[in-house]
């Protein structure tokens, strides 16, 4: 590929080669995106996971805690690093970025307790409409008592 794409392209290059599990060409462009710029977050986490399905979990991992020194809330980093230490079946690590994973996931989520709209609310004050018990109800054959012939 040309040097005349930009960075982004190369990076969206990178993945679609990633997608057709094209591990070798998708790393050089990641190595050419990190050349150029190399705090390129996404580049990096996709570079471990080609690392890692390439069957280079030492390199994996190295990127992997490169992301978490650059971005320690990254959720997905953790998530990869978790996957990575379950390969080595180094158990403890994994459960380490497994629940660092969950924290940063819930971090990023918005608490729906204090950024609740105005419309939100009105909502819940709606009252609920009356139920009003049928006088009737349908035939239930099942509970009149058998015949006795």
């Amino acid at each position: 590929m040309e040097s005349s794409h930009s960075i982004e392209e190369r990076y969206d290059q990178a993945m679609f080669l990633f997608s057709q599990e094209a591990y070798d060409q998708a790393s050089e462009l990641l190595d050419q995106v990190l050349s150029e710029e190399p705090a390129h977050i996404d580049a990096l986490v996709a570079l471990s996971m080609v690392c890692y399905r390439k069957g280079d979990l030492e390199q994996a991992i190295t990127l992997g805690h490169r992301v978490e020194e650059m971005e320690p809330e990254h959720p997905l980093i953790h998530t990869n690093l978790s996957l990575f230490y379950v390969k080595t079946g180094n158990k403890e690590m994994a459960e380490h970025h497994g629940l660092k994973a969950k924290i940063a996931s819930w971090k990023a989520q918005p608490d729906s307790a204090t950024e609740a709209s105005e419309d939100d609310l009105a909502v819940n004050r709606q009252q609920p409409q009356g139920y009003k018990t049928p006088t009737r109800f349908p035939d239930q054959p099942w509970k009149t008592p058998p015949s006795t012939s």
